[in-house]
């Protein structure tokens, strides 16, 4: 990516919304297959699936409050999506601006325009069908547990919350 010339740690990112305001505030909004192309939004997270189909690419984003999709397309990011196609991973943190629209299936996405790099994963994240299993393997991998199971990380704010009072 550095040779590219493209920072694999960027240092700032504004977001200005995030998963649950979105769903929130698109809730009823907009029909399957519409967008709202008056809307500007930037949405940061971490990846958790990709699905690419040569010019068109889906990624699952998980921020602190949810999960958002968003959508790549050639034809609008031009030259940066082989980049986006290729540099990315599970686990990696990116930063995305774009519209607002709802897919033909009705999933609420961010459609976008340009993209970064904020934080490169070392190592992709476990396969999200068969996952963490092994329990002691994930005792040992305690950090990727809590970053894949959304009800062990659930469990773990709880208990932080009941011994920080």
């Amino acid at each position: 990516m550095r040779e590219a010339e493209v920072e694999p740690f960027e240092y700032s990112f504004e977001c200005n919304r995030n998963a649950a305001q979105l769903s929130s505030e698109y809730e009823g909004r907009l029909e399957n297959g519409e967008e709202d192309e008056e809307s500007d939004v930037a949405v940061a997270g971490r990846i958790m699936t990709r699905r690419v189909f040569g010019k068109l690419a889906f990624f699952t984003l998980q921020d602190e409050t949810g999960i958002v999709q968003l959508q790549f397309d050639k034809k609008r990011l031009g030259d940066t999506f082989k980049g986006i196609k290729d540099w990315t991973d599970g686990g990696d943190i990116v930063g995305v601006r774009g519209t607002v629209r709802r897919t033909d299936k009705g999933e609420l996405t961010v459609y976008a325009k340009e993209w970064k790099m904020l934080t490169k994963s070392i190592l992709p994240l476990p396969d999200k069908y068969h996952g963490l299993q092994d329990i002691t393997k994930r005792y040992r991998s305690r950090h990727v547990d809590l970053i894949v199971n959304p009800n062990v990380r659930d469990t773990f704010r709880k208990r932080a919350k009941i011994t920080s009072m």
